[in-house]
């Protein structure tokens, strides 16, 4: 892909947008955030404070177009699905411009997010749980170098717990 990928975080003025992502019908049975503009407001002001993540959006060549969650699975509703170590990380996504899918970018887009989690030397271990039901981004997150797991009850979905090590992913990637 000869495109340039940025990530910026997540402010509070990028609440339009985000909400109008989360209502596209590509987005909302897997993210179930599918709110009322107040009610999103709240949402994401609660998960802007929220220490144990961070957000982010994604950028191909300077368009916004994609929507990120990075967190540590300590202090998170997953932390007690599997053994988790301290420096374990997640990740969230979603392509939220229509224009971009079915562009093959989901692959290269979590390539780089991945890579940028493991720039934390403690962590050996990113996690992701995508809806049970979403055949597209288990694929592209096994092409990263994740592994399933199991299915993991949560509260808002069955999540495909999967599981991508640091050596596995530097092995296909940096090596």
């Amino acid at each position: 892909m000869k495109k340039t990928i940025a990530f910026k975080k997540v402010t509070y003025e990028d609440c339009d947008l985000l909400h109008n992502w989360m209502n596209e019908e590509h987005v909302y049975p897997f993210w179930n955030l599918n709110l009322s503009l107040k009610k999103y407001q709240e949402h994401l002001k609660e998960a802007l404070a929220d220490q144990h993540q961070t957000l982010y959006l994604g950028y191909l060549d300077g368009q916004v177009m994609s929507y990120w969650e990075t967190y540590w699975v300590k202090g998170d509703v997953v932390e007690n699905t599997y053994s988790s170590s301290s420096y374990d990380q997640g990740v969230h996504l979603l392509l939220g411009e229509k224009a971009f899918l079915g562009k093959g970018y989901s692959l290269p887009l979590l390539r780089a997010m991945i890579h940028f989690q493991f720039q934390v030397a403690d962590t050996m271990k990113i996690i992701a749980e995508p809806d049970i039901r979403n055949e597209k981004m288990i694929h592209v997150f096994k092409k990263c170098g994740f592994t399933p797991i199991h299915p993991i009850s949560l509260p808002d979905k069955t999540g495909l717990l999967m599981f991508c090590e640091r050596n596995e992913f530097e092995k296909r990637w940096l090596g």
